[in-house]
């Protein structure tokens, strides 16, 4: 068993740690997080969209100082695009440079380090400890690509034909985050930790609020919140999540707004929703939080 030193003295720690990077984690997702790096495993978060998933992993990297290696999965991803891929018209371009007689003695020579373009798994991979992995959005890729990843993530390990096995001396931190757009298999969960990321209560996302966006007033960071909490319990196609309450603060404080009122309200909405139809339905129930004057 590996007897070294955890990232972090204790849950507490990490969480002040985080938020002297504007992350407020609260003690069951900084707990899922400490055990994940102690461990060595990775950690699944699943959440709604903007409840602030991604930005776990841009936080511990920073308060690691680690480099964040990020794979952004979308519908149709396959290993290549995620792992290696060779560097083709280098290769063409080096071919041509070879004398005739010489080519065929220096193929193999077309497929060593120089020509060889990592990509996100195996630059986690080379750069082991000194990384923080994050697998975004798993959920867009499909069954094939989860597959994959389970492999990888099992043994941190790849063998490529032309240069044999790579393999990490220790595991980077690794963030797999999901909007649970689709269930993902059992296989992947047990090789996880797992933490379910909801929105926040309304005192804390009025603290998230003045620690992400500082240059509004404590009043308008509530206003704020209470109005995206009233949004959010409407049938709306999206519900807004924490980004979009940082975003809409950021606003209404640039537009030096010293509250949130029906104007600024009407002014304003389409920096938390981005639907005709939402927009239509939200302003009499924002008019009702704020009041039509403020």
């Amino acid at each position: 068993m590996s007897e070294r030193q955890p990232p972090f003295e204790s849950v507490g720690d990490l969480q002040r740690s985080l938020q002297g990077e504007a992350y407020l984690a609260d003690r069951g997702l900084a707990t899922a997080i400490y055990l994940a790096l102690s461990l060595d495993k990775p950690l699944l978060l699943e959440g709604e969209a903007g409840v602030g998933k991604t930005e776990v992993a841009k936080a511990l990297a920073a308060a690691l100082d680690r480099r964040l290696i990020r794979l952004q999965c979308y519908e149709g991803i396959d290993a290549s695009q995620a792992l290696y891929e060779w560097n083709y018209p280098r290769q063409l371009l080096a071919i041509r440079a070879m004398p005739g007689p010489e080519a065929a003695g220096h193929v193999d020579d077309l497929f060593g380090p120089d020509f060889l373009v990592e990509r996100p798994l195996l630059e986690a991979i080379r750069a082991g400890r000194g990384a923080v992995l994050l697998v975004d959005e798993l959920d867009r890729a499909d069954d094939e690509f989860e597959a994959f990843l389970l492999e990888v993530l099992s043994e941190f390990a790849v063998s490529i034909p032309e240069l044999g096995r790579v393999a990490a001396e220790h595991p980077p931190a690794v963030i797999v985050t999901s909007n649970r757009t689709r269930e993902l298999h059992d296989a992947l969960k047990r090789r996880c930790l797992y933490h379910w990321i909801d929105h926040p209560t309304l005192e804390r996302e009025v603290e998230i609020i003045g620690l992400r966006a500082p240059e509004a007033s404590a009043a308008l960071a509530r206003q704020v919140a209470a109005a995206v909490a009233r949004i959010r319990v409407m049938d709306v196609a999206k519900r807004p999540g924490v980004a979009e309450s940082i975003d809409w603060a950021h606003a209404l404080a640039f537009l030096d707004a010293p509250a949130l009122n029906g104007e600024t309200a009407d002014a304003t909405l389409g920096a938390v929703l981005k639907d005709h139809d939402d927009l239509e339905m939200a302003r009499a129930a924002i008019a009702q939080v704020v009041g039509a004057d403020g």
